[in-house]
């Protein structure tokens, strides 16, 4: 799952906070933004895939040993930036913790949901980043925010429609990889100003590959040429998704490229049904409708509280 500095999901391990300036070229931010989420939503549906033959652990470890083994290529080749030095080293583990625990619970709920669905409840993540945002950052939420938030689990509750015969209990873990997420995502908060974004991805990649290398051995199951291939694929893909959302963001900022950031789910629809047969019912559509709006709405308010005041 990519996310934007105001906590629009997107749907990846990385820091995207938009590099200063170079705002000048929204279109050429839009597209890749558009561009990204196919590599994101690529990587869900062959993650799907993957989880028919293997353990769901050994599936995030083949994930983040690409992850690790890029950015570690990454830091042979600009010299320049050391990016195993951190100014907040223990946060950055936090988020690798956070990141490493929101991929093997979404992995986990790709095994028995729909990938678009599953995608469309992870949306709920700025709910849990209001909420933390509080005690760890010590910020104020208005009543509009809280109503937001409160709309946005009301979208979640359409898609997953509890006490009822289309209730899926595994719709709880994309819930669960939303929370993992958001406090990654409030860890990011914190080291965004200190780090750099290499130096960010760096930490996510190792924190998350030595922890699934320690758990991977319990679950292990000998892969086959074609599952490493796909395996590879995910890593690639997913990696590739952030850094071009990362390279988005030196030509047009937040605001303009959020929406487009939700044209994922679309192509988590058409990849579901090319390969799977899967189409989202008008539930999933219209509680993922009311997320991305309270979301959206979300952003706006926190743009609107980080304006200076006028003099």
């Amino acid at each position: 799952m990519l996310r934007t500095k105001d906590d629009v999901p997107l749907r990846s391990p990385a820091n995207t906070a938009p590099a200063t300036g170079h705002l000048d070229r929204p279109v050429k931010g839009i597209l890749l933004v558009l561009a990204s989420t196919v590599f994101l939503a690529a990587s869900d549906v062959t993650v799907k895939y993957l989880t028919g033959t293997l353990p769901v652990i050994q599936v995030a470890w083949l994930r983040f040993a690409v992850f690790a083994l890029i950015m570690f290529l990454a830091a042979l080749r600009f010299r320049q930036l050391n990016p195993f030095t951190s100014k907040r080293p223990g946060l950055q583990v936090i988020r690798g913790l956070g990141l490493v625990g929101s991929a093997i619970l979404f992995i986990s709920a790709l095994q028995v949901l729909p990938v678009a669905e599953a995608l469309a409840i992870t949306f709920v993540s700025p709910i849990f980043v209001t909420a933390l945002s509080i005690p760890f950052l010590g910020e104020t939420v208005g009543w509009r925010r809280w109503t937001a938030a409160v709309i946005g689990l009301l979208g979640v509750l359409i898609i997953v429609r509890p006490g009822t015969g289309a209730f899926h209990p595994g719709a709880i873990l994309p819930i669960l990889s939303s929370f993992c997420w958001a406090i990654a995502l409030v860890a990011t908060r914190r080291t965004s100003a200190l780090d750099d974004a290499r130096t960010t991805m760096t930490y996510s990649a190792l924190v998350g590959f030595a922890c699934l290398t320690l758990l991977v051995p319990f679950f292990w199951k000998t892969p086959g040429w074609w599952e490493i291939l796909l395996g590879t694929f995910v890593g690639a893909s997913s990696t590739a998704g952030h850094w071009i959302v990362v390279i988005a963001f030196r030509y047009a900022g937040a605001s303009v490229l959020a929406p487009f950031a939700y044209s994922q789910i679309l192509w988590a629809t058409l990849l579901g049904y090319v390969v799977f047969g899967a189409i989202p019912d008008h539930w999933t559509w219209l509680g993922a409708g009311v997320i991305i709006a309270s979301s959206l709405y979300s952003a706006h308010r926190e743009r609107l509280r980080a304006r200076p005041e006028p003099r």
